[in-house]
């Protein structure tokens, strides 16, 4: 599959929004019979278009209240030394995401705690002692204006 259609484009679209729709549901909404709606969706999983499927869970509900941004300072920047510290961070289910970064940096993490207390030590326990790390800088979020993980895909449309 190189391109998608308006077709496919709907069903990411439709998805995204409600990743529990049923292949009927789906196909309704998008305006296909049921048999190639459920084609296309498996070409679009096959394709990598579609990476997986998930529930969003409150963080809050689950009583953690902290999200932290660190940015992470190295000590320096060789194949080896990121490749371990890369490890390390993908072992941490308390680190949410992580990027590269430009500018001052090498990476920005995202993690989530209880508490205040928690983030404290889970930041001297783990982040401090990651193989290679110099520096932690930490912001801490007073409230989420906005969180989504479904991205736009106007610029799809032909």
């Amino acid at each position: 599959m190189e391109s998608i259609d308006k077709f496919d484009l709907a069903i990411l679209q439709e998805l995204q929004t409600d990743g529990r729709l049923t292949n009927a549901e789906l196909a309704q909404r998008v305006g296909l019979s049921a048999a190639p709606c459920w084609r296309r969706m498996r070409a679009l999983e096959e394709a990598g278009f579609i990476k997986g499927y998930r529930a969003e869970i409150d963080r809050h509900k689950i009583g953690l209240g902290v999200l932290a941004f660190v940015r992470v300072d190295t000590e320096r920047v060789t194949n080896e030394a990121t490749r371990k510290l890369e490890d390390a961070i993908r072992k941490m289910p308390e680190v949410v995401a992580c990027h590269y970064i430009s500018g001052t940096g090498t990476f920005e993490l995202q993690v989530v705690a209880r508490d205040l207390d928690g983030f404290s030590a889970f930041a001297r326990q783990h982040l401090m002692n990651l193989p290679n790390v110099k520096d932690l800088h930490t912001s801490f979020s007073l409230g989420e204006v906005k969180a989504s993980s479904a991205l736009p895909l106007g610029h799809l449309a032909k």
